[in-house]
């Protein structure tokens, strides 16, 4: 699954901030047998302890399957994907990996975390949003686990007919807020967002994100655009025919006569958003997907992990 992120299992995803009491990164709890959790069966080995045998799975299958723990790590994740329909643009490029839209960039780095996080024995879930939570999986830390969210993920990146697609609005703040409130312990929280809201929603989405903080989550913004088509408005010189991927909502325009006080109004959201995760302290990364998936992930990985 996923091997075109196979170059990146060496590197780090560690959380910089200390929870429940210890600190994140460590990946296994410095005490022996703290909170431990079944994980899966695996065939017992002769000569090995018969201490965790499951014996009443041994009267079914007439085999020897020994049980496997796993102690609750220090960090847990919870990634927060965006498939609002708006996720799909531009249209023509989902599922690819080295032209991304903002959906297929969402999964592949998501996908990517989770790898990292297997690795270093942490726990992660996945939780789907679009105008309300779609799905929310448990914070889990095995391979089997890790093996069920890819398959879900691998079917987000199946080629779909955007047209024929039921539309999926946003609604950004009511769903952090939803997170917030079922993440019972401090976790660190990913966000995968094109954060496309109107000029009233701004403020609800700075609460909420004001939120996941107060509840003293880590929080991590991936802020998902095209900036060529998405805050440029780059169409060229001619009338353009522009369809509203949530709504269906459909205008002509001339792209050139606003060009100059759409990108103002573009890259005033921008600046705010920044503005108000740099307040929050909030690790905001700025994702034009034009650059690639690779000018993107790896620089941050490798900053992130030099400053913890």
């Amino acid at each position: 699954m996923f091997p075109e992120l196979e170059k990146y299992k060496s590197l780090d995803f560690f959380a910089h901030q200390v929870v429940e009491g210890f600190i994140t990164g460590l990946h296994k709890s410095p005490f022996h047998g703290f909170s431990v959790e079944f994980a899966e069966h695996r065939l017992y080995n002769t000569g090995e302890s018969t201490r965790n045998i499951d014996w009443k799975l041994y009267g079914r299958t007439d085999k020897l399957f020994v049980k496997r723990f796993e102690e609750e790590t220090n960090l847990r994740c919870q990634l927060l994907v965006d498939y609002s329909s708006s996720m799909y643009f531009p249209v023509g490029n989902h599922g690819d990996f080295r032209h991304p839209n903002k959906l297929t960039f969402s999964v592949y780095a998501a996908a990517l975390l989770i790898e990292l996080l297997v690795r270093q024995r942490d726990a992660f879930g996945l939780t789907l949003f679009s105008d309300k939570i779609d799905l929310q999986t448990e914070v889990r830390s095995s391979t089997m686990h890790q093996r069920y969210l890819y398959s879900l993920m691998e079917q987000l990146l199946k080629p779909v007919d955007i047209e024929k697609t039921e539309k999926r609005s946003t609604a950004i703040a009511d769903s952090i807020h939803l997170i917030a409130e079922k993440l019972h312990r401090r976790s660190l929280v990913v966000i995968f967002t094109d954060a496309l809201v109107r000029p009233d929603e701004q403020e609800p989405l700075f609460d909420a994100l004001r939120h996941l903080r107060h509840c003293k989550h880590e929080v991590l913004l991936f802020h998902t655009f095209d900036r060529d088509k998405e805050i440029n408005l780059d169409f060229g010189n001619k009338p353009c025919h522009f369809i509203d991927m949530e709504s269906d909502r459909r205008v002509k325009a001339f792209p050139a006569e606003l060009t100059e006080q759409y990108s103002e109004e573009m890259m005033r959201m921008l600046q705010d958003i920044k503005q108000h995760a740099i307040q929050y302290k909030i690790d905001y990364v700025p994702v034009d997907i034009n650059q690639g998936f690779d000018q993107i992930m790896q620089p941050y990985l490798l900053k992130r992990s030099k400053h913890f």
